[in-house]
């Protein structure tokens, strides 16, 4: 029995209710079974299990939230190419391959890359199984690497093969201002990006309050878990502080329930062009009141950005 047929004989509207909990999801047993059994969410007998529930609800929310920049950008381009930085276990490469292919379809490319070799391969076998050998790529790289290795090709091939979407979920610590570096300095058009374990501020503040104990900010500088939490949160708003200055327009929403997982902030920011000096000067009085500290980001800007932002600083200084 094909996966489908298996999918079309389980999912009674009774128990297709019960599992979307009434709303219209894009992605649907049925429709997506041959995907949904490949990707491990979905059972032989076209059953999705309860612990398999969370995973396919947490992707159909990622695809609703997405979709209508990815439309906008069907509109706009013969082709459009998206780059899934820290693609993992590649769910969200495949969902958004599934929809271009079998929704909007549209031409696509993407490309999956990801440092665990382990996830690659089996991200490699899955493209196969599901015939997207010409359209989904998998690459075992770093971030930085990968983004070398795009600026040693050509001025001309660099243009023409540029992404239009760059896509960065859970991607730990730092390795979030890597892909938010790469997507601004490879002109993308759309950024959707969830971060995890955002550590790089809370150990600034454990160095800083050794020496500044009477800093406003001791409170938190000094207690672990309020140091975490808030650390997190001011690193994800100096984030969005340094995209709006590079010309994005920027939102944040809540990627999954709480319920499901803490880790659920998304920011998603599409290109409108001119920088916004505002932003980076808002950024720079952020960073001040947090003890004068600083993000990765802020180091990868784009050259042209980076200059606005050094001739800001100066000048903030200067006062």
């Amino acid at each position: 029995m094909s996966k489908r047929k298996a999918a079309e004989k389980h999912w009674s509207p009774d128990r297709l209710k019960k599992l979307t909990g009434g709303k219209k999801l894009l992605l649907l047993p049925v429709n997506g079974a041959e995907l949904l059994f490949t990707l491990g969410l979905m059972n032989r007998d076209g059953s999705i299990s309860a612990n398999q529930t969370s995973k396919y609800l947490q992707i159909n929310h990622m695809l609703e939230l997405t979709r209508r920049p990815l439309e906008r950008l069907k509109e706009r381009f013969a082709k459009v190419r998206i780059l899934d930085c820290g693609c993992g276990n590649s769910y969200l490469t495949f969902l958004i391959a599934w929809y271009f292919k079998e929704i909007l379809n549209h031409p696509f490319e993407i490309t999956g890359i990801d440092s665990n070799s382990k996830f690659i391969e089996r991200s490699k076998e899955r493209a196969r199984t599901l015939g997207f050998d010409d359209s989904v790529f998998f690459l075992t790289t770093s971030v930085d690497d990968f983004f070398n290795s795009i600026n040693e090709q050509p001025e001309e091939l660099r243009k023409s093969n540029r992404f239009h979407a760059v896509f960065s979920l859970h991607a730990c610590d730092t390795a979030t201002d890597d892909a938010l570096g790469l997507a601004l300095r490879t002109s993308a058009d759309f950024i959707a990006s969830a971060p995890c374990c955002q550590a790089e501020l809370s150990q600034q503040w454990t160095e800083f309050s050794r020496t500044n104990a009477d800093h406003p900010f001791k409170v938190v500088m000094n207690a672990p878990l309020l140091r975490r939490e808030t650390g997190a949160l001011m690193t994800d708003a100096l984030r969005i502080l340094l995209l709006r200055g590079s010309g994005y327009e920027v939102t944040t929403t809540e990627f999954v329930p709480s319920e499901h997982t803490p880790k659920n902030r998304l920011i998603s920011a599409e290109r409108r062009g001119a920088f916004h000096k505002d932003a980076l000067l808002e950024y720079l009085n952020l960073a001040g009141s947090l003890g004068g500290i600083s993000i990765k980001l802020e180091r990868l800007l784009p050259v042209a950005a980076a200059d606005v932002f050094s001739s800001l600083s100066k000048r903030s200084n200067n006062l």
